[in-house]
């Protein structure tokens, strides 16, 4: 099978050896609101990148395993470290842990389940994906944990039959499928650039805006897009115990995949039973605001956790469990 699959392009705009606050992009989605609710506790996501540096300090406690699909490390599947920077900063984005220090995800209390698909040059072969997406749905942990969604910020520019299958068969048992929309994006919001699997209509595909809610320049722009989330200057954990900013739809992709984590989290304890994807999905687009871009690249808007309470508070009804 041909290896066109890969890193969608990014940029890292700056490192850090320390930081200490809550990112600008875990404020902009209102994930410290919905943490009130939840925090994502007993919910698992699936990263499928290129590994994590599994001893950062704020994600060693969020790892509850790993694969590695990769050639590197001369194809030990046991190894899933990160050799390129860019699955630790996915990672952090979702579920980097509350500890006091370094940098906090949309779901603090989740946890992560590692699967590096990509090597460090950023390539991959498409079946290990293929598999990856597999193992993900079928994977359970000792204590009967199973994956209710997963995160892939990357893609290739082919439509690959068997992996669209794999995608139908995650979403036809509950998971949701969160992929970035990819940086092909030329500026003109009358033409459309594509990238899989983030094109599949099954899954959730995450266009990016700029801290102001503006487009960015990047973001690729197409009929399947869902909703947005900032992509833009996103703080991270990064190598060696470090942090970064980084831009692109990648850096985007996290936030909503930390949001369906909470969402569902929230909606199984209050109704006391699991849902389905097609639920988790509805929610999510519940808490999207329109910001007045075409649909082709905002979709239903920019994910605002916050927003059905505050209709409801407007409204002066009490906000229902979803």
């Amino acid at each position: 099978m041909e290896r066109e699959v890969g890193l969608i392009p990014f940029k890292v705009e700056k490192r850090f050896r320390t930081y200490s606050q809550v990112p600008k992009g875990i404020e902009m989605v209102e994930a410290p609101v919905y943490w009130e609710k939840t925090k994502g506790a007993g919910q698992v996501i699936a990263v499928l990148d290129t590994g994590c540096q599994s001893d950062h300090p704020d994600l060693q406690n969020q790892i509850i395993g790993g694969k590695n699909f990769t050639r590197d490390y001369g194809g030990d599947e046991n190894n899933f470290e990160d050799n390129n920077g860019h699955g630790t900063h996915v990672a952090g984005t979702i579920a980097a842990e509350e500890n006091g220090n370094g940098v906090v995800g949309v779901a603090p209390e989740a946890k992560l389940l590692i699967l590096k698909v990509l090597e460090g040059s950023g390539g991959g072969d498409m079946q290990g994906i293929i598999d990856a997406v597999n193992y993900a749905v079928s994977w359970r942990g000792e204590n009967g944990e199973r994956v209710r969604v997963m995160n892939l910020s990357l893609g290739g520019p082919q439509d690959i039959p068997e992996l669209h299958e794999a995608v139908k068969n995650a979403v036809l048992e509950g998971v949701s499928v969160v992929c970035a929309a990819g940086n092909e994006g030329d500026g003109n919001l009358d033409t459309d650039e594509f990238a899989y699997p983030g094109a599949y209509n099954e899954v959730i595909q995450v266009g990016a805006v700029n801290f102001d809610g503006k487009l960015t320049k990047f973001t690729n722009t197409n009929d399947e897009i869902d909703l947005v989330a900032p992509g833009e200057y996103i703080q991270s954990t990064y190598l060696e115990g470090g942090y970064s900013e980084l831009t692109g739809t990648s850096m985007a992709a996290p936030h909503v995949a930390g949001a369906v984590a909470l969402v569902t989290n929230w909606a199984e304890e209050g109704f006391n039973r699991q849902i389905s994807e097609a639920e988790m999905y509805a929610q999510i687009i519940r808490r999207t605001t329109p910001l007045g871009h075409p649909l082709t690249a905002e979709g239903n808007g920019l994910i605002t956790l916050g927003l059905v309470e505050r209709i409801s508070s407007w409204s002066g009804e009490k906000p229902a469990v979803l």
